[in-house]
Protein backbone atom coordinates (compact mmCIF):
# COMPACT_ATOMS: atom_id res chain seq x y z
CA UNK A 1 0.00 0.00 0.00
CA UNK A 2 1.38 3.28 -1.26
CA UNK A 3 1.96 5.34 1.84
CA UNK A 4 2.66 9.09 1.96
CA UNK A 5 3.28 11.45 4.42
CA UNK A 6 2.60 15.27 6.13
CA UNK A 7 3.18 17.18 8.95
CA UNK A 8 0.39 17.79 11.40
CA UNK A 9 0.45 21.25 11.03
CA UNK A 10 0.30 21.01 6.83
CA UNK A 11 -3.22 19.28 7.39
CA UNK A 12 -4.66 22.45 8.73
CA UNK A 13 -7.15 20.33 10.69
CA UNK A 14 -4.68 20.03 14.57
CA UNK A 15 -4.47 22.64 17.10
CA UNK A 16 -1.58 24.96 17.52
CA UNK A 17 -1.07 23.37 21.04
CA UNK A 18 -0.22 19.79 19.59
CA UNK A 19 1.95 21.21 16.70
CA UNK A 20 4.06 22.66 19.74
CA UNK A 21 4.34 19.83 21.46
CA UNK A 22 4.89 17.53 18.50
CA UNK A 23 7.58 20.34 17.84
CA UNK A 24 8.95 19.91 21.53
CA UNK A 25 8.69 23.71 22.75
CA UNK A 26 10.58 24.13 25.54
CA UNK A 27 7.93 25.93 27.53
CA UNK A 28 5.75 22.82 27.46
CA UNK A 29 8.53 20.40 28.99
CA UNK A 30 7.45 20.74 32.48
CA UNK A 31 3.94 19.37 31.81
CA UNK A 32 4.77 15.75 30.75
CA UNK A 33 7.38 13.38 32.35
CA UNK A 34 8.81 11.90 28.94
CA UNK A 35 8.75 12.74 25.29
CA UNK A 36 7.23 9.73 23.09
CA UNK A 37 10.90 8.83 21.15
CA UNK A 38 11.90 5.16 21.52
CA UNK A 39 14.89 5.94 23.42
CA UNK A 40 12.73 7.59 26.43
CA UNK A 41 10.61 3.85 27.34
CA UNK A 42 14.07 2.70 29.13
CA UNK A 43 13.88 5.10 32.13
CA UNK A 44 9.84 4.63 31.79
CA UNK A 45 10.26 0.92 31.99
CA UNK A 46 12.70 1.31 34.78
CA UNK A 47 9.91 3.75 37.01
CA UNK A 48 7.25 1.53 36.79
CA UNK A 49 8.63 -1.90 37.45
CA UNK A 50 9.39 -0.04 40.59
CA UNK A 51 6.55 1.25 41.40
CA UNK A 52 4.07 -1.15 40.24
CA UNK A 53 3.60 -3.91 42.78
CA UNK A 54 2.59 -7.55 42.74
CA UNK A 55 -0.88 -7.26 44.27
CA UNK A 56 -1.79 -5.03 41.61
CA UNK A 57 -0.48 -7.68 38.63
CA UNK A 58 -2.76 -10.52 40.71
CA UNK A 59 -5.85 -8.25 40.64
CA UNK A 60 -5.51 -6.98 37.49
CA UNK A 61 -5.19 -10.81 35.82
CA UNK A 62 -7.95 -12.33 38.01
CA UNK A 63 -9.90 -9.54 36.97
CA UNK A 64 -9.06 -9.87 33.11
CA UNK A 65 -9.76 -13.29 33.35
CA UNK A 66 -13.28 -12.92 34.88
CA UNK A 67 -14.29 -10.64 31.78
CA UNK A 68 -12.21 -12.53 28.81
CA UNK A 69 -14.47 -15.83 30.37
CA UNK A 70 -17.69 -14.43 28.39
CA UNK A 71 -16.58 -14.65 25.60
CA UNK A 72 -16.15 -17.52 22.93
CA UNK A 73 -13.27 -18.74 21.61
CA UNK A 74 -10.49 -16.16 22.93
CA UNK A 75 -7.95 -15.54 20.07
CA UNK A 76 -4.82 -17.10 21.42
CA UNK A 77 -2.66 -14.67 21.06
CA UNK A 78 -5.04 -12.51 23.30
CA UNK A 79 -4.74 -15.78 26.42
CA UNK A 80 -1.39 -15.48 25.83
CA UNK A 81 -0.87 -11.17 26.95
CA UNK A 82 -3.32 -11.87 29.51
CA UNK A 83 -0.54 -14.67 30.81
CA UNK A 84 2.38 -12.68 30.09
CA UNK A 85 0.77 -9.74 32.42
CA UNK A 86 1.53 -12.36 34.91
CA UNK A 87 4.88 -11.00 34.37
CA UNK A 88 7.02 -8.31 36.32
CA UNK A 89 8.41 -8.08 32.84
CA UNK A 90 5.33 -7.30 31.05
CA UNK A 91 4.31 -3.86 30.69
CA UNK A 92 1.39 -2.12 28.45
CA UNK A 93 0.62 0.33 26.18
CA UNK A 94 -3.06 1.90 26.67
CA UNK A 95 -5.39 3.48 24.12
CA UNK A 96 -8.77 4.32 25.66
CA UNK A 97 -12.39 5.48 24.04
CA UNK A 98 -15.94 5.57 24.62
CA UNK A 99 -18.70 2.29 23.54
CA UNK A 100 -19.70 3.83 20.33
CA UNK A 101 -21.98 1.81 18.54
CA UNK A 102 -19.89 -0.63 15.70
CA UNK A 103 -16.71 1.58 16.55
CA UNK A 104 -17.98 5.02 15.50
CA UNK A 105 -15.29 7.01 14.04
CA UNK A 106 -12.90 5.82 12.29
CA UNK A 107 -10.13 7.32 14.97
CA UNK A 108 -11.37 4.87 17.35
CA UNK A 109 -9.28 1.74 15.34
CA UNK A 110 -6.09 4.14 14.16
CA UNK A 111 -5.93 4.15 18.34
CA UNK A 112 -6.03 0.89 18.88
CA UNK A 113 -3.64 0.33 15.44
CA UNK A 114 -1.30 2.76 17.27
CA UNK A 115 -1.25 0.55 20.26
CA UNK A 116 -0.31 -2.11 18.84
CA UNK A 117 2.19 -1.03 16.52
CA UNK A 118 4.19 0.59 19.64
CA UNK A 119 3.95 -2.33 21.33
CA UNK A 120 5.96 -4.19 18.14
CA UNK A 121 8.29 -1.77 18.44
CA UNK A 122 8.88 -1.65 21.92
CA UNK A 123 9.31 -5.47 21.82
CA UNK A 124 12.31 -5.00 18.85
CA UNK A 125 13.71 -2.41 21.15
CA UNK A 126 13.57 -3.88 24.46
CA UNK A 127 13.29 -7.79 23.78
CA UNK A 128 13.75 -8.73 27.37
CA UNK A 129 10.40 -7.28 28.18
CA UNK A 130 7.28 -8.34 26.65
CA UNK A 131 4.61 -5.32 25.98
CA UNK A 132 0.62 -6.13 25.47
CA UNK A 133 -1.88 -3.31 23.78
CA UNK A 134 -4.94 -2.25 25.74
CA UNK A 135 -8.10 -0.82 25.52
CA UNK A 136 -9.81 0.61 28.16
CA UNK A 137 -13.13 0.83 27.39
CA UNK A 138 -15.19 3.66 29.01
CA UNK A 139 -17.77 1.94 30.50
CA UNK A 140 -18.08 4.68 33.25
CA UNK A 141 -18.87 7.30 30.90
CA UNK A 142 -22.67 8.60 30.63
CA UNK A 143 -22.95 10.38 27.84
CA UNK A 144 -25.38 8.27 25.65
CA UNK A 145 -25.79 10.68 22.85
CA UNK A 146 -22.05 10.79 22.10
CA UNK A 147 -22.21 7.08 21.42
CA UNK A 148 -25.26 6.11 20.58
CA UNK A 149 -25.13 6.34 16.66
CA UNK A 150 -22.26 5.90 13.74
CA UNK A 151 -22.54 7.03 9.96
CA UNK A 152 -21.63 4.53 7.02
CA UNK A 153 -22.15 5.06 3.62
CA UNK A 154 -23.64 8.98 4.36
CA UNK A 155 -26.92 7.26 6.48
CA UNK A 156 -26.42 7.77 9.95
CA UNK A 157 -27.69 4.67 11.84
CA UNK A 158 -28.67 5.15 15.65
CA UNK A 159 -30.31 3.55 18.44
CA UNK A 160 -32.82 5.17 20.92
CA UNK A 161 -32.72 3.21 24.35
CA UNK A 162 -34.08 4.21 27.26
CA UNK A 163 -31.25 5.32 28.68
CA UNK A 164 -30.90 5.90 32.55
CA UNK A 165 -27.92 8.87 32.86
CA UNK A 166 -25.54 5.62 34.35
CA UNK A 167 -22.57 4.05 33.00
CA UNK A 168 -23.67 3.36 29.40
CA UNK A 169 -21.50 0.36 29.78
CA UNK A 170 -24.46 -1.11 31.85
CA UNK A 171 -26.84 -0.53 29.29
CA UNK A 172 -28.77 -3.63 28.46
CA UNK A 173 -29.46 -3.86 24.44
CA UNK A 174 -32.99 -3.90 24.61
CA UNK A 175 -34.59 -2.73 21.30
CA UNK A 176 -31.09 -2.50 19.44
CA UNK A 177 -31.77 -5.26 16.96
CA UNK A 178 -35.22 -3.55 16.01
CA UNK A 179 -33.77 -0.55 15.98
CA UNK A 180 -30.73 -0.51 14.16
CA UNK A 181 -29.27 -4.23 13.69
CA UNK A 182 -32.34 -5.40 11.16
CA UNK A 183 -31.77 -2.08 9.08
CA UNK A 184 -28.16 -2.48 8.53
CA UNK A 185 -26.95 -3.41 5.17
CA UNK A 186 -26.30 -7.46 4.07
CA UNK A 187 -22.98 -6.88 3.44
CA UNK A 188 -21.64 -5.80 6.71
CA UNK A 189 -19.59 -8.38 8.41
CA UNK A 190 -20.97 -10.80 10.65
CA UNK A 191 -18.72 -10.42 13.58
CA UNK A 192 -20.35 -6.83 13.62
CA UNK A 193 -23.92 -7.99 14.20
CA UNK A 194 -22.77 -11.29 16.07
CA UNK A 195 -20.93 -9.16 18.92
CA UNK A 196 -24.23 -6.98 19.75
CA UNK A 197 -26.77 -9.86 19.19
CA UNK A 198 -24.54 -12.40 21.34
CA UNK A 199 -24.36 -9.66 24.55
CA UNK A 200 -26.71 -8.56 26.94
CA UNK A 201 -25.11 -4.98 27.87
CA UNK A 202 -22.96 -2.69 25.75
CA UNK A 203 -19.58 -3.42 27.50
CA UNK A 204 -19.92 -7.11 26.54
CA UNK A 205 -21.05 -5.97 22.60
CA UNK A 206 -18.17 -3.67 22.61
CA UNK A 207 -15.48 -5.91 24.10
CA UNK A 208 -16.41 -9.14 21.71
CA UNK A 209 -16.37 -6.65 18.64
CA UNK A 210 -12.97 -5.25 19.53
CA UNK A 211 -11.69 -9.08 20.16
CA UNK A 212 -12.84 -9.94 16.57
CA UNK A 213 -10.89 -7.29 15.00
CA UNK A 214 -7.55 -6.67 17.28
CA UNK A 215 -7.85 -10.25 18.99
CA UNK A 216 -4.83 -11.59 16.26
CA UNK A 217 -3.05 -8.25 17.31
CA UNK A 218 -2.83 -9.79 21.01
CA UNK A 219 -5.68 -6.34 22.10
CA UNK A 220 -6.31 -6.89 25.66
CA UNK A 221 -9.98 -4.96 26.71
CA UNK A 222 -10.30 -3.89 30.12
CA UNK A 223 -13.51 -3.12 31.85
CA UNK A 224 -12.64 -1.06 35.49
CA UNK A 225 -16.17 -0.85 36.26
CA UNK A 226 -15.73 -3.51 38.92
CA UNK A 227 -15.98 -3.72 42.35
CA UNK A 228 -12.47 -5.83 42.97
CA UNK A 229 -10.39 -3.06 40.45
CA UNK A 230 -12.15 -0.40 42.86
CA UNK A 231 -10.20 -1.64 45.52
CA UNK A 232 -7.19 0.19 44.00
CA UNK A 233 -9.15 3.39 44.61
CA UNK A 234 -9.23 3.68 48.53
CA UNK A 235 -6.58 6.00 48.98
CA UNK A 236 -7.03 7.88 46.13
CA UNK A 237 -10.45 8.50 47.44
CA UNK A 238 -10.28 8.98 51.34
CA UNK A 239 -7.44 12.24 49.73
CA UNK A 240 -10.16 13.46 47.41
CA UNK A 241 -12.78 13.22 50.30
CA UNK A 242 -10.56 15.11 52.94
CA UNK A 243 -8.35 17.40 50.59
CA UNK A 244 -9.78 17.58 47.05
CA UNK A 245 -6.49 17.11 46.21
CA UNK A 246 -6.74 16.52 42.62
CA UNK A 247 -8.73 19.56 41.80
CA UNK A 248 -5.97 21.82 44.20
CA UNK A 249 -3.34 20.26 41.57
CA UNK A 250 -5.31 20.75 38.60
CA UNK A 251 -5.68 24.57 39.06
CA UNK A 252 -2.29 25.22 39.67
CA UNK A 253 -1.70 23.51 36.31
CA UNK A 254 -3.60 25.45 34.65
CA UNK A 255 -2.75 28.68 35.77
CA UNK A 256 1.17 28.00 34.25
CA UNK A 257 -0.56 26.70 30.98
CA UNK A 258 -2.22 29.99 30.53
CA UNK A 259 0.44 31.70 31.52
CA UNK A 260 2.11 30.66 28.02
CA UNK A 261 -0.92 30.74 26.17
CA UNK A 262 -2.83 27.93 26.32
CA UNK A 263 -6.70 27.34 27.42
CA UNK A 264 -7.62 24.44 29.55
CA UNK A 265 -8.82 21.83 27.93
CA UNK A 266 -11.10 19.94 30.70
CA UNK A 267 -12.97 21.85 33.76
CA UNK A 268 -11.84 20.27 37.26
CA UNK A 269 -14.31 20.24 40.23
CA UNK A 270 -14.02 20.54 44.02
CA UNK A 271 -14.48 16.77 44.01
CA UNK A 272 -13.74 14.41 40.50
CA UNK A 273 -15.81 12.03 41.44
CA UNK A 274 -18.91 10.76 40.47
CA UNK A 275 -21.06 8.33 42.40
CA UNK A 276 -22.86 5.46 41.28
CA UNK A 277 -26.43 5.06 42.66
CA UNK A 278 -28.33 2.33 43.07
CA UNK A 279 -31.40 3.09 40.62
CA UNK A 280 -27.91 3.33 37.69
CA UNK A 281 -27.86 6.73 37.87
CA UNK A 282 -23.61 8.65 37.79
CA UNK A 283 -24.72 11.52 40.08
CA UNK A 284 -21.68 14.37 40.60
CA UNK A 285 -20.67 14.73 44.40
CA UNK A 286 -21.06 18.28 45.01
CA UNK A 287 -19.78 20.04 48.03
CA UNK A 288 -21.44 22.14 50.50
CA UNK A 289 -19.70 23.66 52.49
CA UNK A 290 -22.60 25.96 54.57
CA UNK A 291 -23.98 22.92 55.65
CA UNK A 292 -20.39 20.81 56.07
CA UNK A 293 -21.27 18.00 53.91
CA UNK A 294 -21.39 17.02 50.22
CA UNK A 295 -24.62 16.22 48.28
CA UNK A 296 -25.32 13.47 46.68
CA UNK A 297 -28.32 13.21 44.14
CA UNK A 298 -30.35 9.35 44.35
CA UNK A 299 -34.02 9.11 43.10
CA UNK A 300 -34.09 12.58 42.52
CA UNK A 301 -33.70 13.83 46.02
CA UNK A 302 -30.84 15.59 47.45
CA UNK A 303 -28.49 13.71 50.37
CA UNK A 304 -25.91 15.35 52.55
CA UNK A 305 -23.06 13.41 53.90
CA UNK A 306 -20.81 14.15 55.90
CA UNK A 307 -17.00 13.47 55.67
CA UNK A 308 -16.82 10.76 58.21
CA UNK A 309 -20.07 9.08 56.53
CA UNK A 310 -18.35 9.24 52.46
CA UNK A 311 -14.87 7.74 54.03
CA UNK A 312 -16.61 4.77 55.60
CA UNK A 313 -18.77 4.36 52.04
CA UNK A 314 -15.46 4.90 50.16
CA UNK A 315 -14.02 2.07 52.12
CA UNK A 316 -16.57 -0.43 52.40
CA UNK A 317 -17.91 0.26 48.88
CA UNK A 318 -15.22 2.28 46.39
CA UNK A 319 -17.30 0.29 43.83
CA UNK A 320 -20.27 2.82 44.32
CA UNK A 321 -17.09 6.12 42.96
CA UNK A 322 -16.64 6.56 39.81
CA UNK A 323 -13.49 9.00 38.51
CA UNK A 324 -14.55 12.14 36.60
CA UNK A 325 -11.99 12.48 33.48
CA UNK A 326 -9.43 14.02 35.91
CA UNK A 327 -8.87 11.00 38.01
CA UNK A 328 -9.75 8.43 35.53
CA UNK A 329 -6.33 8.60 34.16
CA UNK A 330 -4.95 8.04 37.67
CA UNK A 331 -6.94 4.90 38.00
CA UNK A 332 -5.99 3.87 35.13
CA UNK A 333 -2.13 3.99 35.92
CA UNK A 334 -3.21 2.42 39.14
CA UNK A 335 -4.62 -0.70 37.75
CA UNK A 336 -2.35 -1.26 34.67
CA UNK A 337 1.80 -1.21 34.80
CA UNK A 338 1.18 1.01 31.83
CA UNK A 339 4.37 2.94 29.96
CA UNK A 340 2.46 5.04 27.23
CA UNK A 341 -1.21 6.64 26.63
CA UNK A 342 -2.17 6.81 23.43
CA UNK A 343 -5.07 9.36 22.76
CA UNK A 344 -6.23 12.29 20.08
CA UNK A 345 -5.80 15.80 20.46
CA UNK A 346 -8.14 16.25 23.07
CA UNK A 347 -7.35 13.61 25.04
CA UNK A 348 -3.62 14.84 24.78
CA UNK A 349 -4.43 18.21 25.59
CA UNK A 350 -5.78 17.46 29.37
CA UNK A 351 -3.33 14.91 30.17
CA UNK A 352 -1.25 18.55 29.99
CA UNK A 353 -3.12 19.52 32.61
CA UNK A 354 -2.62 15.97 35.29
CA UNK A 355 0.83 15.80 35.81
CA UNK A 356 0.88 17.29 38.99
CA UNK A 357 -2.02 15.34 39.99
CA UNK A 358 0.10 12.05 39.49
CA UNK A 359 3.16 13.64 41.27
CA UNK A 360 0.49 14.67 44.05
CA UNK A 361 -0.10 10.76 44.48
CA UNK A 362 3.06 9.68 43.75
CA UNK A 363 1.95 7.62 40.46
CA UNK A 364 4.48 7.30 37.35
CA UNK A 365 3.38 9.75 34.99
CA UNK A 366 3.28 7.99 31.79
CA UNK A 367 4.68 9.22 28.29
CA UNK A 368 1.91 10.61 26.21
CA UNK A 369 1.50 10.37 22.30
CA UNK A 370 -0.98 11.54 19.86
CA UNK A 371 -2.51 8.66 18.36
CA UNK A 372 -1.21 8.46 14.52
CA UNK A 373 -4.06 10.01 12.05
CA UNK A 374 -4.75 8.83 8.58
CA UNK A 375 -6.87 9.43 5.61
CA UNK A 376 -7.98 6.41 3.20
CA UNK A 377 -7.69 6.85 -0.23
CA UNK A 378 -9.41 4.63 -2.33
CA UNK A 379 -8.33 3.79 -5.80
CA UNK A 380 -10.75 5.38 -7.17
CA UNK A 381 -10.25 8.77 -5.13
CA UNK A 382 -6.67 8.32 -6.04
CA UNK A 383 -7.27 7.98 -9.31
CA UNK A 384 -9.17 10.86 -10.02
CA UNK A 385 -7.32 12.81 -7.61
CA UNK A 386 -3.98 12.01 -10.48
CA UNK A 387 -6.23 12.84 -13.73
CA UNK A 388 -6.65 16.09 -12.02
CA UNK A 389 -2.76 16.66 -11.79
CA UNK A 390 -2.83 16.52 -8.13
CA UNK A 391 -0.61 14.29 -5.33
CA UNK A 392 -2.31 12.42 -2.03
CA UNK A 393 -1.30 15.24 -0.04
CA UNK A 394 -2.16 18.08 -1.94
CA UNK A 395 -6.52 17.26 -1.25
CA UNK A 396 -5.44 18.85 2.41
CA UNK A 397 -5.08 22.78 0.66
CA UNK A 398 -7.55 24.97 0.78
CA UNK A 399 -10.15 24.45 -2.23
CA UNK A 400 -9.76 27.63 -3.77
CA UNK A 401 -6.08 26.72 -4.22
CA UNK A 402 -6.49 23.62 -5.40
CA UNK A 403 -8.38 25.01 -8.28
CA UNK A 404 -5.54 27.34 -9.21
CA UNK A 405 -3.26 24.62 -9.20
CA UNK A 406 -5.83 22.12 -11.31
CA UNK A 407 -6.62 25.25 -13.33
CA UNK A 408 -2.44 25.67 -14.06
CA UNK A 409 -2.60 21.37 -15.31
CA UNK A 410 -5.19 22.16 -17.70
CA UNK A 411 -3.57 25.68 -18.65
CA UNK A 412 -6.40 28.10 -18.00
CA UNK A 413 -5.39 31.61 -18.33
CA UNK A 414 -5.02 33.74 -14.94
CA UNK A 415 -7.12 36.34 -14.98
CA UNK A 416 -6.33 39.57 -13.60
CA UNK A 417 -6.79 43.18 -14.85
CA UNK A 418 -4.89 44.71 -11.54
CA UNK A 419 -2.35 46.05 -13.92
CA UNK A 420 -5.37 47.31 -15.99
CA UNK A 421 -6.55 49.37 -12.79
CA UNK A 422 -2.96 50.46 -11.63
CA UNK A 423 -2.60 52.71 -15.35
CA UNK A 424 -6.37 53.76 -14.66
CA UNK A 425 -5.28 55.04 -11.48
CA UNK A 426 -2.14 56.73 -12.70
CA UNK A 427 -4.32 58.43 -15.38
CA UNK A 428 -7.13 59.38 -12.81
CA UNK A 429 -4.43 60.95 -10.45
CA UNK A 430 -3.48 63.16 -13.53
CA UNK A 431 -6.85 64.36 -14.50
CA UNK A 432 -6.83 65.24 -10.46
CA UNK A 433 -4.00 67.13 -10.50
CA UNK A 434 -5.02 69.31 -13.79
CA UNK A 435 -8.75 69.96 -11.64
CA UNK A 436 -6.76 70.51 -8.40
CA UNK A 437 -5.41 73.25 -10.76
CA UNK A 438 -8.11 74.77 -13.19
CA UNK A 439 -11.17 73.97 -10.49
CA UNK A 440 -10.79 71.98 -7.13
CA UNK A 441 -14.69 72.26 -6.62
CA UNK A 442 -14.02 69.43 -9.73
CA UNK A 443 -11.75 67.09 -7.95
CA UNK A 444 -14.78 65.39 -5.65
CA UNK A 445 -16.12 64.68 -9.41
CA UNK A 446 -13.29 63.31 -10.42
CA UNK A 447 -12.60 60.89 -7.39
CA UNK A 448 -16.52 59.64 -8.08
CA UNK A 449 -15.59 58.76 -11.82
CA UNK A 450 -12.44 56.94 -10.76
CA UNK A 451 -14.20 54.87 -8.59
CA UNK A 452 -17.25 54.08 -10.57
CA UNK A 453 -14.65 53.15 -14.24
CA UNK A 454 -12.50 50.88 -11.27
CA UNK A 455 -15.90 49.17 -9.77
CA UNK A 456 -16.77 48.57 -13.39
CA UNK A 457 -13.03 46.94 -14.60
CA UNK A 458 -13.52 44.82 -10.84
CA UNK A 459 -16.57 43.63 -12.47
CA UNK A 460 -15.39 42.54 -15.61
CA UNK A 461 -12.58 40.93 -13.81
CA UNK A 462 -14.81 38.50 -12.09
CA UNK A 463 -16.75 38.12 -15.42
CA UNK A 464 -13.79 37.02 -17.46
CA UNK A 465 -12.37 34.63 -14.60
CA UNK A 466 -15.65 33.05 -14.40
CA UNK A 467 -15.47 32.34 -17.96
CA UNK A 468 -11.88 31.32 -18.08
CA UNK A 469 -12.98 28.69 -15.10
CA UNK A 470 -16.28 27.74 -17.61
CA UNK A 471 -13.78 26.27 -19.91
CA UNK A 472 -12.70 23.49 -17.30
CA UNK A 473 -16.40 23.74 -15.07
CA UNK A 474 -16.19 19.65 -15.38
CA UNK A 475 -12.67 19.26 -13.53
CA UNK A 476 -13.83 21.73 -10.70
CA UNK A 477 -17.06 20.77 -10.27
CA UNK A 478 -15.22 16.93 -10.06
CA UNK A 479 -12.77 18.50 -7.47
CA UNK A 480 -15.08 19.99 -4.99
CA UNK A 481 -16.97 16.42 -5.14
CA UNK A 482 -13.78 14.54 -4.13
CA UNK A 483 -12.90 17.41 -1.50
CA UNK A 484 -16.18 16.76 -0.31
CA UNK A 485 -16.31 13.08 0.18
CA UNK A 486 -12.49 13.12 1.91
CA UNK A 487 -13.38 15.49 4.19
CA UNK A 488 -17.10 15.04 5.18
CA UNK A 489 -18.75 18.20 6.42
CA UNK A 490 -15.11 19.60 6.05
CA UNK A 491 -13.59 17.74 8.56
CA UNK A 492 -10.88 14.83 8.56
CA UNK A 493 -12.40 11.64 7.34
CA UNK A 494 -11.48 9.91 10.16
CA UNK A 495 -13.59 11.82 12.33
CA UNK A 496 -16.77 10.99 10.93
CA UNK A 497 -16.89 8.07 8.52
CA UNK A 498 -16.56 4.27 9.94
CA UNK A 499 -14.71 1.46 9.39
CA UNK A 500 -17.07 -0.32 7.98
CA UNK A 501 -17.11 2.08 4.93
CA UNK A 502 -13.66 0.56 4.39
CA UNK A 503 -13.63 -2.91 5.35
CA UNK A 504 -16.42 -4.05 3.36
CA UNK A 505 -14.75 -3.55 0.44
CA UNK A 506 -10.83 -4.43 2.15
CA UNK A 507 -11.27 -7.19 4.72
CA UNK A 508 -7.37 -6.51 4.80
CA UNK A 509 -7.81 -3.00 6.06
CA UNK A 510 -6.60 -2.91 9.73
CA UNK A 511 -3.34 -5.40 9.09
CA UNK A 512 -2.68 -2.65 6.40
CA UNK A 513 -3.31 -0.04 9.23
CA UNK A 514 -1.06 -1.75 11.85
CA UNK A 515 1.57 -2.25 9.53
CA UNK A 516 1.37 1.16 7.66
CA UNK A 517 1.36 3.58 10.59
CA UNK A 518 4.95 5.06 12.80
CA UNK A 519 3.24 5.74 15.97
CA UNK A 520 6.54 7.56 17.00
CA UNK A 521 7.25 9.37 13.71
CA UNK A 522 3.84 11.98 14.70
CA UNK A 523 3.72 12.41 11.35
CA UNK A 524 -0.03 12.42 9.10
CA UNK A 525 -0.47 9.45 6.77
CA UNK A 526 -2.46 8.93 3.41
CA UNK A 527 -2.84 5.27 2.84
CA UNK A 528 -3.78 4.43 -0.90
CA UNK A 529 -5.08 1.98 -1.98
CA UNK A 530 -3.59 -0.40 -4.57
Amino acid sequence: MPLHHLSYAATGAFSPFLADYVARRPELAPFYHRFPALEEFAAQLEEKKASYQPAARQRLVAALREQYARVQNVNPAVGANIDLLEKDSTFTVVTGHQLNLFTGPLYFVYKIASAVKLCRQLKEKYPHYDFVPVYWMATEDHDFAEINHFQLFNKRYAWDAAETGGPVGRLKLDGLAGQLLDQLPADIPAAFQEAYRQSATLTEATQRLTHQLFGEFGLVSLDADQPQLKQALVSVLEREITEQASNQAVQATNIRLEAIGYKPQVYSRPLNLFFLTDAGKRERLEPDPEADCVQITIRNTNHCHTQDELLALARQHPEQFSPNVVLRPLYQELLLPNLCYIGGGAEVAYWFQLKQVFDTYGVPFPIVLLRNSALYLGKANAGKLRKLGLSPTDIFKPLAELKKQVGATLGQEEVSLAAQQKTMAAAFQEIADLAQRLDPTLVKTVAAEQQKVAGGVAGLEKRLSKAAEAKHETAYSQLTALKDRLFPGGELQERADNVLSILINNPEFLRQLVAAFEPLALEFTVLEEE
